[in-house]
Parts: structure tokens; sequence; C-alpha cells
């Protein structure tokens, strides 16, 4: 027990410790604000609490299993985007050795909103029978309306949902989404079967169809609205950084359990066996390029440790 206490003190000092440091360079050059009820600090401890009862696929703890390196960056991740985890703003998930900080719908409006200014982010969801009526003015939408009947709602007859953000000015960003859309969407998730159209019975999907088709859509407007932004700060790096590292981590999986899944035929051994086939290499899936955090703010912790292999 003791040994164990000494081990986490150790993997706190050599990560926790760092990024602290590192968020306070920010700060000190005037490259990261965070807002006024934001304490890093606290957000630090609510973060190590929760990555202390964190685990893999395998329920083994995921400050065993993954890189120092990447339980740091994935804090600084959460850090410098000014999130939680105790708010419900984003999750640590364990891909191989990995560990990921991957927002919530909650944590994507947080970050628009201190990035943008956005006093409001709104979503509605459109029902079989509503009238919605809205213009188009170059490729965005305009002057929505929707005038719903109480008797429509239900969960069954979802044909789409929307989300606006107000900004200070007054001016409205709209995104609107067909629930066929919204479908492929969720259709991305581990949990949706290859052939699967529709949301399974008993699924979070579908007993809870309207929150999931709102957080869907609140999280295509946000991403689309703060891409448009041309913002390249550094919450605006670590807010893509995040979400390419989770994407990534998930192709890895897929590909791994793919390759789980195949089945070897085996050639009967001969007399005089032929010479080995060269094996076939499995390719990783190509990801777009999107814009990285620079180089010196993912953190490297190598050589602020005593010993150059992790002791876990």
């Amino acid at each position: 027990m003791a040994d164990q206490k000494n081990e986490l003190a150790m993997i706190k000092k050599d990560t926790v410790d760092v990024v602290s440091e590192r968020v306070k360079k920010f700060q000190e050059t005037g490259e990261v604000h965070f807002p006024a009820n934001y304490s890093p600090e606290n957000a630090m401890k609510s973060a190590w609490l929760v990555l202390q009862n964190t685990q893999d696929k395998n329920r083994k703890p995921a400050l065993e299993v993954c890189t120092r390196d990447s339980v740091a960056n994935a804090l600084l991740d959460m850090v410098v985007q000014g999130l939680n985890p105790n708010k419900k703003q984003g999750y640590f998930i364990v891909y191989g050795d990995q560990l990921t900080f991957q927002r919530s719908y909650f944590g994507t409006m947080a970050v628009t909103q201190r990035v943008t200014g956005a006093k409001s982010i709104d979503a509605g969801v459109i029902y079989q029978g509503d009238e919605v009526n809205y213009e188009i003015q170059n490729g965005r939408i305009k002057n929505l309306t929707h005038k719903q009947q109480f008797n429509n709602i239900d969960k069954e007859k979802i044909s789409g949902a929307y989300c606006t953000i107000e900004m200070a000015d007054g001016n409205l960003y709209t995104e609107l989404m067909t629930i066929d859309e919204i479908r492929q969407s969720w259709s991305q998730s581990p949990m949706w079967g290859k052939d699967q159209t529709q949301e399974k019975k008993g699924s979070t999907h579908d007993n809870f169809k309207q929150e999931m088709a709102k957080k869907t859509v609140i999280n295509r407007a946000c991403k689309k609205f703060m891409n448009s932004s041309d913002d390249g700060s550094l919450v605006m790096n670590h807010f893509h950084h995040s979400d390419d590292v989770a994407e990534e981590g998930r192709m890895r999986e897929e590909v791994n359990q793919k390759a789980n899944q195949e089945i070897l035929d085996v050639e009967p051994a001969s007399a005089t066996p032929d010479p080995e086939p060269q094996r076939e290499q499995v390719e990783q899936p190509k990801k777009e390029q999107q814009e990285q955090p620079r180089q010196e703010d993912q953190l490297d912790l190598t050589e602020s440790f005593e010993e150059q292999d992790p002791p876990f």
C-alpha cells in the first residue's frame, strides 16, 4: 500500500507539477487568460482524483498503462481550454498506452463562449408536424423560426435539430441538421453496428434521443463557428489537438480490433517448405491534418525523469 502511494506521488510530481509549471509560463507570457471563476490548480486537483479511478477497456488503471507524456499532454489540453472534469466538461479516455482528454458538449460550449465571446448557445428539436421557416443568405441560415405544437413532441418522430449561437452584438449563427444527418454522426460511435441504420432499442441514443440530437447539433455548430473565426490562439490549438489525438486513438483501436478478428488459414507444413512469404503490412489509416499545437507546447517529460523507462 505504501509503495502504491509512493508511486502515485512520483507520477503526480512528474506530470501534474510539470503541467502546472507550463501553465504558469503561459500565463506569465500572456498566451492564455483564464476566466475569473476558473482555477487551474483546482481543475488539476479534480483531474488527478478522476485519473486515479480511470481505467482502460481491460479495467487496468490508466496511470499504470499510459505513458507519462500522454498523461501530461491530456492534462495540458484540459487546462489550456479552461475545463474541469468535475463540471462534466470532459472525460479522460485510454487508447492503448495513450491517455486522451475528450470534451463533452458542455465543454465545447464553454470553450466556444470563452473564445468567441458568444452570449448564449441554445438548441431545439424539430418534430414531425412542426412548422420551420428560414432563409439562406451567403450559404448561412438566417431568420429561423420554429413553431411547435405540444402534441408533436415524440422521440420517435424527430425530424431534425438546430443550434443557435448568439453573439454579444446580437448577431446569430445557426446550424440545422436533419435526423438522417444526426444518425450519420451517431454511426461514428463504436457502439453503432456496421449495418445499423437506426438507434437500438434501449440504447442511450434511443432512450435519450432528444438530448443526444441536441448534443450532436451543438457540437457541430460550435466547431464550425469556431473554425470560421480563424483564431490561431493557444486555446484553439489545444482545442484541435485534443480532438485529433482522440480521433487517432479511435482509429488505432478500430484497426487493432479488425486485425484481431481476422481468421488465419494455415497451410499444412510440407516436407520441403517454401520460402517464407513476405507478411502483408497493415496500413494505418491516414487522418487529414489539422492545425497542431506548436512543438514547444507539447510536453516531453523524458528529461524530467530520473529513469528513462517508465516505472509502470
